[in-house]
């Protein structure tokens, strides 16, 4: 359930018929519902399934997982919409490495839509400085500045830092990730009581998120939530 009001999404529906038709990405099929048709964005591998409400993961019932029994992540909660399958890996890559940066908004209305505790800030997932020179731009930063823009919750895009140029995590083993990430953040605001969301467009083991979240409870955070566009699941594990 969306924390906004039926009559506005109601609004943006009857605004977006209004808009020029283009393309559809996946189709090409021509289009008033942005990147992709309505038809296409029906069909996107949704997250239905029951699952830990931790770390997403499909669990029996929506029951904690037993990896998050065992070792509780240092985020609260996690939101996710889509599973990181066919066709959304291909949009969340092109709005990553091949500057579709207008994918951001429609990834990001879909995450909207699933959001029901508003946090008090946003944070996104930093890049460190030499990786965003050589990208040119944070995609996870481009979501959450939509996400702050739909949800009137202040974005906060310099509070947190990527100390640390680690290799890519889909270059590491699995089971390694976590080390590679260790003390890769650092934050430079006073957090404490408040409720942080954090915002990056995949989480896979959920190592980077952790390790910021971490960072966000050193600074005094009180609750921290996960929001990413869409979650790895066992068998898409690489």
């Amino acid at each position: 359930m969306s924390i906004l009001p039926r009559s506005l999404l109601n609004i943006g529906a009857k605004l977006g018929q209004l808009l020029p038709a283009q393309p559809c990405l996946l189709c090409g099929a021509m289009s008033h519902h942005g990147a992709w048709c309505a038809a296409c964005g029906t069909a996107l591998p949704y997250l239905t399934a029951a699952h830990c409400p931790v770390c997403a993961l499909p669990t029996l019932d929506g029951a904690l997982c037993g990896r998050c029994l065992k070792k509780n992540p240092h985020f609260d909660r996690t939101v996710a919409v889509f599973a990181y399958s066919f066709p959304v890996d291909k949009l969340v890559q092109a709005l990553k490495f091949n500057e579709q940066l207008h994918l951001a908004n429609g990834l990001a209305d879909r995450l909207v839509q699933r959001i029901s505790i508003r946090p008090d800030s946003i944070v996104a997932m930093p890049l460190h400085p030499a990786r965003l020179k050589q990208r040119g731009h944070n995609q996870s930063l481009e979501l959450a500045r939509r996400l702050a823009y739909k949800l009137d919750v202040p974005l906060l895009p310099h509070t947190c830092q990527r100390v640390r140029d680690t290799p890519p995590q889909s270059a590491i083993k699995w089971n390694e990730r976590g080390k590679n990430m260790r003390k890769a953040f650092h934050c430079m605001e006073n957090f404490t009581g408040k409720h942080v969301a954090m915002v990056d467009d995949v989480m896979t083991s959920g190592a980077s998120l952790n390790e910021l979240a971490l960072a966000l409870r050193r600074c005094g955070a009180r609750e921290v939530s996960a929001w990413v566009v869409a979650r790895t699941l066992p068998h898409d594990r690489s």
